[in-house]
């Protein structure tokens, strides 16, 4: 069942980098008590995601924050070194978390993984954003397949 505007977000292990490396993290970690902006996409380094989603993300960052946003948030099904190096090559910095959902853990939980096997991907997110206000999904924007339009930075702009 996808997750919908009105749930609370499921628990689910994501990681992130340190300086210390690794770092589990829940998603109570990430979102309880905060506001977060949270978007999705199918892979690090891709066209697409590489090219408009997260550098859009990081362009508007202090223009969301600024809207009430505690946080920006990446999500992949990547692991957390690729998140990392991806991060760190788009200039992310502290403006967006780059969080890797690894074995597609959350997306499973949320309803929103596809199967990208055929293009030898395997699980991934579907691209999507959503606000996040203490655990509670208040905006949801999914993606068509192949679309860009509804998760930007943007859009998310529009709903704060």
């Amino acid at each position: 069942m996808t997750i919908s505007v009105g749930d609370r977000l499921p628990e689910a292990t994501l990681m992130t980098m340190t300086a210390d490396g690794p770092n589990q993290l829940s998603t109570g970690d990430v979102f309880a008590g905060k506001t977060v902006a949270l978007f999705a996409l199918p892979g690090a380094f891709t066209p697409t995601c590489s090219a408009k989603h997260l550098p859009g993300f990081i362009e508007k960052a202090a223009e969301i924050k600024g809207k009430g946003v505690d946080t920006i948030a990446c999500l992949s099904v990547n692991d957390v070194f690729v998140m990392d190096a991806w991060g760190k090559s788009q200039g992310a910095g502290d403006d967006v978390v780059m969080l890797a959902d690894g074995n597609a853990q959350f997306a499973k939980a949320i309803g929103l993984e596809f199967d990208g096997s055929g293009f030898g991907m395997g699980v991934r997110a579907q691209r999507f954003s959503m606000i996040v206000k203490d655990g509670v999904v208040t905006e949801l924007n999914v993606e068509e397949p192949g679309a860009f339009e509804v998760s930007s930075a943007d859009h998310i702009l529009g709903q704060l």
